[in-house]
């Protein structure tokens, strides 16, 4: 039998580790760098046309962001890629302001800071619908984020994702 002084100086103990545990910022366990994945549009709307002439590769894109406060990041070199292998290379130069995001959208089109938006290039859809994970590595080789999403998740970038940066 365990004396009451045993017993509080467990429940104390056992309050203190859950108190900890809420006080560590859900960011602890990130990546050391400013450039995240916000978000996923991974089903572009309407049916799925991969088609450079009048397909909707250009609906489907990533948003990447820099949560930096002072730092202005430049994209070239960075290299986006997904669970399978696929990937794209930001080749030009594009900056990104403290704060400031670019979606990375499929198909064509003319790549702008002012606009934010950077294209592939492609037309073939890169995402999948259900589920994928995309990695974000610096030009260095060093892994910036992961982004796992799957249909079914919550998403405030608007289409269903898990978050994890560890």
């Amino acid at each position: 039998m365990r004396s009451p002084l045993l017993r509080k100086s467990l429940v104390t103990a056992a309050a203190v580790a859950a108190s900890a545990l809420t006080l560590v910022p859900a960011h602890a366990a990130e990546y050391s760098s400013a450039l995240k994945i916000r978000g996923v549009q991974y089903d572009a709307p309407g049916r799925d046309s991969n088609s450079c002439s009048s397909g909707n590769t250009d609906q489907e894109y990533l948003t990447v962001k820099n949560y930096s406060s002072r730092t202005t990041i430049n994209l070239k070199g960075y290299v986006v890629k997904d669970a399978t292998g696929n990937r794209f290379t930001f080749t030009a130069n594009h900056y990104l302001q403290p704060g400031d995001y670019v979606k990375l959208r499929g198909g064509h089109g003319t790549d702008s800071d002012t606009h934010n938006v950077v294209y592939r290039d492609n037309c073939n859809f890169l995402w999948n619908n259900d589920k994928d994970t995309i990695y974000l590595y610096k030009p260095s080789g060093s892994r910036a984020d992961v982004h796992a999403y799957t249909k079914s998740s919550s998403d405030p970038d608007g289409n269903g994702y898990i978050n994890f940066h560890g």
